[in-house]
């Protein structure tokens, strides 16, 4: 019988297998994880109801009553961009929907199965939703800028009037700021429903509370702090752009931990 090349077992056994985390690329996961949102209804509606909810709160009010403050009275800047209340509510949504399909089913498993790197599936999934938050928040805002201040009458401002650029333009940076709160939020929490029931509260009631007890500290919050750029002339110790630094620390420490839950925990 004759015998094995030696060689040709030499080569197959030195064979290097294929390394399938090495071939996971930046652009195929952000590819990805902008399909799962696309996909999933709630996120997607999310999503779009930013965009809604902004414009029709916007329009509802103008037309119907000619604005929050029907007379004329506040700060202009402010009752031009008031829609802003109401859209950040969908964009808390949107945060917490996109992570929180993650966790039904077992689909976490299959991301990471996909994408062995967990900063990697963590990252380009923050900046799936954040982009996609800004660029609907930054077209919200313009959209509902211009569209209310045509029914203004008498009380409409332009574009070009102090702080109207800078509060529209920080409309957007403020939904997706807040959108990715919640993100990191829900990564820790591991449900929409936790965070949802932590932050709505939260922007709708702890300001008042505080406002009672201690409203210095309130100011600090992360909406009360976000919003004072949307105000032509912001009150309080916080500047617009600082106010929205703010922000953007309460954003980042959500977002830290929900990356030490996705790190630490099985999915």
């Amino acid at each position: 019988m004759p015998a094995t090349p030696t060689g040709t077992a030499t080569a197959t056994t030195g064979t290097a297998k294929p390394n399938a985390t090495a071939a996971v690329t930046v652009p195929a996961v952000l590819r990805s994880e902008w399909i799962k949102i696309r996909s999933v209804r709630s996120s997607f509606g999310s999503l779009v109801a930013v965009l809604a909810v902004g414009l029709a709160m916007n329009l509802l009010l103008y037309v119907s009553v000619g604005g929050p403050e029907p007379d004329g009275k506040g700060d202009p800047v402010f009752r031009a961009l008031f829609h802003t209340n109401f859209a950040q509510i969908a964009a808390i949504a949107f945060g917490a929907t996109a992570v929180s399909s993650e966790y039904l089913n077992g689909a976490l498993r299959n991301s990471l199965a996909a994408v062995p790197r967990r900063g990697l599936l963590y990252a380009a999934k923050a900046a799936v939703v954040g982009g996609a938050a800004l660029a609907v928040g930054l077209v919200t805002s313009f959209a509902a800028f211009f569209a209310g201040q045509a029914f203004a009458g008498e009380h409409a401002i332009g574009i070009g009037a102090p702080g109207a650029l800078r509060g529209c333009f920080g409309a957007g940076l403020y939904l997706a700021l807040m959108a990715l709160l919640a993100f990191g939020l829900t990564f820790l929490l591991r449900s929409a429903v936790g965070s949802l029931s932590i932050l709505v509260p939260a922007l709708l009631m702890l300001p008042f509370v505080l406002g009672d007890i201690a409203s210095g500290a309130a100011q600090y919050l992360p909406d009360q702090a976000g919003t004072r750029v949307l105000y032509q002339t912001p009150t309080g110790d916080l500047t617009a752009w600082t106010g929205l630094g703010v922000t953007a620390l309460w954003a980042a420490a959500a977002l830290l931990a929900g990356w030490w839950a996705l790190r630490r925990r099985d999915a």
